[in-house]
């Protein structure tokens, strides 16, 4: 029995992937990653960093952000706790879906992941307070590869379920779309 079904997103490599969850009355197991399972999405990739996030207060927003070559990276992200919108936008200058975002709800039961290939900026709103989210990278983390995406950029139009109230000052300075291009 597999511990994973990928369905894609109307992105280009962009993927959902829902976790199989074993229960008893004790409570359940379910697998976070699997790299012999994964290796349709991996593609041969090799798992570099592991990250986890918390965010205090609902409606607060992180992102759009990616990293560019060398280190671009391919990124899996996970709901431990809480509830989430989580967004991917296609940046590959020659993608047929450049520009467009694709969101869906990561929550701690679930069961989903979204699944961001290189190229792809991330972002994320908490929908309630107090969000653990885990990050696997296929990269190290290269501060001089940092980019991003304003997250409330017009021209995308990313359909944030709250009204965004937190924001931090480095990626409200994030360029918009038109700067991409």
């Amino acid at each position: 029995m597999s511990n994973f079904t990928i369905e894609h997103t109307s992105i280009s490599g962009v993927r959902v992937m829902a976790r199989a969850r074993r229960a008893d009355g004790r409570g359940f197991l379910e697998r976070l990653f699997d790299d012999g399972e994964l290796q349709p999405v991996l593609t041969g990739r090799r798992i570099a960093q592991v990250n986890r996030t918390n965010t205090q207060k609902a409606g607060t927003l992180r992102g759009m952000h990616l990293q560019v070559p060398p280190a671009a990276e391919l990124k899996i992200v996970s709901c431990l706790r809480g509830s989430v919108f989580d967004v991917a936008v296609d940046l590959r200058p020659n993608s047929a879906t450049f520009g467009s975002w694709f969101g869906c709800e990561l929550t701690s039961n679930n069961g989903l992941s979204l699944v961001l290939p290189e190229g792809c900026a991330h972002g994320v709103q908490a929908l309630v307070d107090d969000c653990d989210l885990l990050y696997i990278h296929t990269a190290l983390h290269m501060p001089g590869a940092e980019r991003g995406l304003h997250p409330i950029d017009p021209d995308v139009a990313i359909a944030w379920p709250l009204e965004p109230t937190e924001l931090s000052a480095r990626d409200a300075a994030l360029p918009n779309l038109w700067q991409w291009r």
